[in-house]
C-alpha cells in the first residue's frame, strides 16, 4: 500500500520498490513505474498500484477418483505480475488518492482465477486415476498438470501473470477411507513384528537349548573325569597301600634279620659268656681242691658274712646255750675233720 501525505490541497505518494504505481492526469499518463515518489492533486489524479513481488497462493479443494472416492488436495502456487501495465488494464488496482487503499479487491480476483484454473486441471487429472494409483504417484502428476495447464493458460498471459512454482503438498483420502487404506499395512506391519517376534524367541530357546546342551555336555565331561580322578585315585591309593606293604615287607625282613643277628649274637655271647664262667668255675673248684680245709673255712666264712644280714642285737636261750656248749665239749670241737679227698 502506498504512503500518501497531505499538505496544502496536495498529496505525497512514495510507493515501495515492490510495487508499480500509474498516475494518470488528465487522462494522460504522469507518472509510472516501481518505487515513485510525486506530488499530485487527488481531484485531477487516477492512481493504480500493482503489486511485482512474488505471491503465494494456498488452495485446498476436493476432488473425485475415478473409482468415486473424494480426495482432498492441499497446493501452493507462487506467482507475480509480470506485465503490471496489462493488468491495471484488466483488472481494477485503482487506489483511493486520499487513503492509499485499493477500491476494489484485485488480489481475490487474482486467487479466484488460479484457483479455479489450478482446481480444474488438477481435477481432469484425478477423474480419470483409481484412489490407490492417485496416493502412490498422484502428488507428482497432480503437480506436473497443473504447471502445465497454468503454463498454457492464454487467459494468464493476456491479464498480466507469471506462474513463477506449484507445489502440491498432499492428497488425502477421506479419514473413513484412510484408515481403511491403512488396515491391511498395518496389518502386514504387525505380522511382519509378530513373525520378527516368533523368529526372536525361536532363536532364543534355540540358544537356551544349546546353552542346555552345553551345560549338559560339561556336566558329562566333569562327571567323566570325576570318574577318572576316583579310578587315579584308586590306583594311586591302590599303589600306595602296595608300596606301603612292599615297604612293611621289607622293614619286617629288614627287623627279622636284624633280631636273628641279635640272637645269634646273644646266643654267641652267652655261649661265650657261659664258657668263660664254667672255666672260671672249673678253675674255682680247682683251686679250692688244691687248697687246705682251714683255708675254705675261712673263705666260706668270709662269704657269709658277706650275706648275713645286719644284726643287731642277739638273744640266746638256755637251749640255744646248752646245745652249743655241748658241741663245743666235744672232741674237736664236736666234729669230725673232713676227709681230704
Amino acid at each position: 500500500m502506498a504512503d500518501i501525505t497531505r499538505r496544502l490541497g496536495w498529496r505525497h505518494l512514495r510507493s515501495a520498490p515492490t510495487a508499480h504505481v500509474r498516475h494518470h492526469r488528465g487522462g494522460r499518463l504522469a507518472h509510472e513505474g516501481a518505487g515513485l515518489s510525486f506530488w499530485y492533486r487527488s481531484l485531477s489524479a487516477a492512481l493504480s498500484e500493482v503489486p511485482v513481488d512474488d505471491r503465494e497462493l494456498t488452495m485446498a479443494f476436493h476432488a473425485t477418483t475415478a473409482d468415486f472416492q473424494d480426495v482432498t488436495v492441499q497446493a501452493t502456487v507462487t506467482y507475480r505480475i509480470s506485465d503490471p501495465e496489462t493488468a491495471a488494464a484488466r483488472i481494477d488496482f485503482s487506489i483511493d488518492p486520499d487513503t492509499g487503499l485499493w477500491r476494489g479487491a484485485p488480489l481475490e480476483q487474482l486467487s479466484t482465477l488460479l484457483t479455479e484454473t489450478a482446481q480444474q486441471h488438477a481435477l481432469d487429472t484425478l477423474a480419470g486415476s483409481p484412489l490407490d494409483e492417485v496416493l502412490r504417484s498422484g502428488v507428482a502428476a497432480v503437480r506436473g498438470r497443473i504447471d502445465a495447464g497454468l503454463a498454457d493458460e492464454p487467459r494468464l498471459a493476456a491479464t498480466g501473470l507469471t506462474v513463477v512454482a506449484v507445489r502440491v503438498v498432499a492428497i488425502r483420502p477421506e479419514p473413513e477411507v484412510e484408515r481403511a487404506l491403512r488396515t491391511p499395512t498395518r496389518e502386514r506391519i504387525q505380522q511382519e513384528a509378530d513373525r520378527a517376534t516368533y523368529e526372536r524367541r525361536a532363536v532364543a530357546v534355540e540358544r537356551e537349548r544349546t546353552i542346555a546342551e552345553n551345560e549338559l555336555a560339561s556336566k558329562i565331561e566333569l562327571a567323566r573325569r570325576e570318574e577318572g580322578l576316583v579310578e587315579q585315585r584308586g590306583t594311586n591309593a591302590r599303589r600306595q597301600a602296595e608300596e606301603s606293604a612292599a615297604a612293611d615287607a621289607v622293614r619286617a625282613e629288614a627287623e627279622a634279620t636284624r633280631t636273628v643277628r641279635l640272637a645269634r649274637a646273644e646266643a654267641e655271647a652267652a655261649r661265650q659268656v657261659g664258657e668263660g664262667r664254667a672255666q672260671a668255675q672249673a678253675a674255682w673248684l680247682r683251686v679250692h681242691a688244691d687248697a687246705e680245709p682251714a683255708t675254705l673255712h675261712a673263705l666260706a666264712l668270709t662269704r657269709l658274712a658277706e650275706n648275713v644280714p645286719k644284726i643287731d642285737s642277739v638273744t640266746l636261750s638256755p637251749d640255744v646255750v646248752t646245745g652249743l656248749l655241748s658241741r663245743l665239749g666235744g672232741p674237736a670241737g664236736g666234729h669230725d675233720p673232713a676227709p681230704r679227698p
